[in-house]
Order: C-alpha cells, then structure tokens, then sequence
C-alpha cells in the first residue's frame, strides 16, 4: 500500500484507509484533527460549535474510562494527534504513573485560554 498522501481522496467506507489519511496526512492537515467541542455556554458566547485545542485549556473527558474528569491541557502531539490533560494519568503495575494520551474528538472545551492574541480575534470573529 502506498504511503503517500493525497489531497484528492475524498472519501471510502474502509477504515484501513481512513486510518490511512489521517496517519499519512502532513501537519497543516493534522492540526485540524485537533478541535474538539465547545461546551454549552462558551457555544453560545462564541457562536463556534468546536475550536483547536491549546495548552491552557481547560477541559471535560467524555469518553473513555477517565469520563466526567477535567483538567486542563498540558500538552498537543499535532504528529501523534493526542492530548495530554494534567491529572489524567494511569498507574502502572509498579506504581508508577504515567500519561494518558486522549483524542480531541473525546474531549469538551470548558473554558478556552485566551492568552493569545490570534486567539482572541479568532473567536470574537464571527
């Protein structure tokens, strides 16, 4: 199978080759697979249904067996499209702890950093 990404693939019912685009899938693409949804009220204050998760931010676990925590965002793999939250971490058989990588589609935004300038334009633009 070919490694190579395409811009002109649109769409297929196979998952190996929807796990294919988006494994292969160059960076500017990638950083897209980042948004996640905004909750109820900052859905209304920024008439925006998800935005790109950022350091900072603060967010609710939907899925998965850490569902119903928040925490805020420690840190974005854009190349490994995974997020890592402060205090979501799993206990290893020696004890030790470790990271526990999420995916942006599982998690809810509930309360954005807006340190950032371009942030802030971004989400006050509608």
């Amino acid at each position: 199978m070919k490694t190579k990404f395409s811009k002109s693939w649109i769409k297929s019912k196979q998952p190996r080759k929807q796990r294919k685009y988006r494994s292969n899938a160059p960076l500017h693409v990638k950083q897209k697979f980042l948004h996640a949804h905004l909750s109820k009220e900052l859905r209304k204050k920024y008439d925006k249904r998800n935005v790109a998760l950022r350091k900072g931010d603060s967010v609710k676990v939907m899925r998965g067996q850490f569902k119903n925590k928040t925490g805020k965002v420690d840190e974005v793999s854009v190349k490994k499209t995974q997020v890592y939250v402060n205090g979501i971490e799993f206990v290893k058989r020696d004890g030790t702890k470790s990271r526990y990588p999420l995916q942006p589609s599982n998690l809810m935004i509930t309360e954005l950093n807006m340190d950032d300038k371009m942030r802030s334009k971004i989400a006050v633009r509608k």
